[in-house]
């Protein structure tokens, strides 16, 4: 596996494209001749010289060949699924820095959908999430110009820029009978990957924001750190991955290694081709990049055994998904929240020889268990009744989103409860959209934190409780 890691391609389980994308590296290239494998459709091809040489001739001004060729690409990709995309020569570069946690930009995970960038959320700390904008709202314009017609690679370049320069974004959002215009200034973007803090003596909170290259080094030094500075046992431990939209999946390996026992699977891919099919394991082999040190060596040996509660919500994706159901179905952690997004698919980003990229989605990602989380996510043991999450964006809700075959129950209940949740009053349902504002994760007005703890105090181990409810 780590000669395969070395060769070449990225492999994503970011979630959503976005002003700052979240990406994973890894792993595949494929390397055989794919006019052997299939032969290309004589037909088609024919027809698509015949508009190539009308747009040539006809149209009603000159375009260069490149720009043809260019949105020709773009358009097979865009038509599959909503995680393929072309990248550029600037966007193919800004994927490679952006993994090391610094972007520029605005903080907002976005999507195409009707033709409109929609958020998918704004991320912690930074110019999006500051100035309120929120998961839903729907863009509209940027600066004076119309989104409407846009690729969402055209809008994201718009909003990307040089740090300290201002940028007017038009939104449409739910409930409010005007646009809202908001003024954001742009800026270089560090997220802090791992947040952490002992909340009480023996319980400890560490929060990931995102998957990056060096999340599973911060997160041993967290880990190193929380022990240490406890004057009591540890008696429980809370991992927040709320609003995580995935990253690295070494990352997640990573992570998921820290607290499962040595070499127990974390999370397993199918796809059609050989190179997509992957199995991964709590192992250094499958986490670390290149032959560093083991950063995971030497942890405290109870972040093995210590009584876990994992927190997610529908922002919750990609990445964090695969640590979600790898501690999920180990038993190793209850999992306390709401339904997580169901990005369930690996995008591998395959180099094209001149600086560019092709981000193509190659296989399907299933936790332990056997369960594939792609348009359903992670179903918490615990649900949070009071979190307001049932009207966020999830994979499901995505055009083209790529379905696994199968029927989710709990997946209906949801859009059943969300049909249901219509017929409440407008008025308090436009006052609850208009005073909402960002949650603080890890504050002490963090009801589910709340929650969690008070979850720990009242038993002896939180596993055990788990099964009870699994067998009842």
């Amino acid at each position: 596996m780590s000669n395969i890691i070395k060769k070449a391609g990225f492999v994503l389980v970011g979630a959503i494209a976005g002003v700052m994308l979240s990406l994973n590296f890894s792993a595949i290239a494929k390397r055989d001749t794919v006019e052997a494998v299939h032969p290309l459709p004589i037909e088609e091809l024919r027809t698509f010289a015949q508009v190539f040489g009308r747009i040539k001739s006809d149209y009603v001004e000159s375009v260069e060949d490149k720009k043809l060729i260019t949105e020709a690409i773009n358009g097979m990709l865009v038509g599959l699924d909503p995680h393929s995309s072309y990248l550029d020569k600037d966007e193919y570069k800004e994927l490679q820095i952006g993994t090391h946690g610094e972007f520029g930009g605005l903080g907002i995970q976005v999507t195409m959908e009707d033709g409109l960038v929609k958020v998918i959320s704004p991320i912690e700390d930074t110019p999006a999430f500051r100035a309120g904008i929120q998961t839903g709202d729907l863009i509209i314009k940027l600066d004076d110009t119309a989104v409407k017609g846009m690729s969402l690679n055209e809008a994201i370049k718009l909003m990307r820029g040089k740090p300290k320069t201002p940028i007017s974004i038009t939104i449409i959002r739910e409930g409010e009978t005007e646009p809202l215009v908001f003024t954001l200034m742009r800026d270089i973007i560090k997220i802090q990957s791992v947040k952490s803090k002992l909340i009480e003596p023996g319980y400890a909170y560490i929060r990931i924001t995102q998957f990056q290259e060096h999340t599973g080094e911060n997160l041993a030094k967290a880990i190193r750190t929380l022990f240490a500075e406890s004057t009591e046992p540890m008696k429980g431990l809370i991992l927040d991955l709320r609003n995580d939209p995935g990253g690295l999946l070494n990352g997640a390996v990573a992570v998921s290694a820290a607290f499962l026992p040595e070499n127990a699977l974390v999370v397993y891919t199918e796809g059609r081709a050989v190179d997509a099919k992957m199995r991964l394991h709590a192992n250094p082999e499958y986490y670390l990049r290149g032959h560093g040190r083991d950063y995971l060596q030497d942890l405290p040996l109870d972040v093995k055994t210590v009584p876990m509660i994992t927190l997610v919500n529908g922002g919750s994706a990609s990445a964090s998904e695969i640590v979600a159901g790898a501690l999920q179905d180990h038993k190793r952690s209850i999992v306390m929240g709401t339904q997580t997004f169901g990005k369930g698919s690996v995008q591998t980003v395959l180099p094209l020889g001149n600086e560019t990229a092709i981000k193509l989605t190659t296989a399907l990602y299933y936790t332990p268990n056997g369960h594939s989380i792609q348009a359903m996510g992670i179903t918490p043991d615990i649900l949070d009744e009071s979190a307001s999450d049932e009207q966020r964006l999830r994979e499901s809700d995505l055009n083209r989103h790529i379905t696994n075959g199968q029927k989710d129950q709990k997946q209906s209940a949801r859009e059943k409860k969300k049909q249901e949740s219509t017929t409440n009053d407008d008025a308090t349902q436009e006052k609850s959209k208009k005073n909402a504002a960002p949650i603080e994760f890890g504050s002490e007005d963090d009801q589910l934190l709340i929650q969690a703890m008070n979850y720990f105090k009242g038993i002896t181990s939180p596993l055990e409780k788990k099964g009870d409810q699994s067998e009842s």
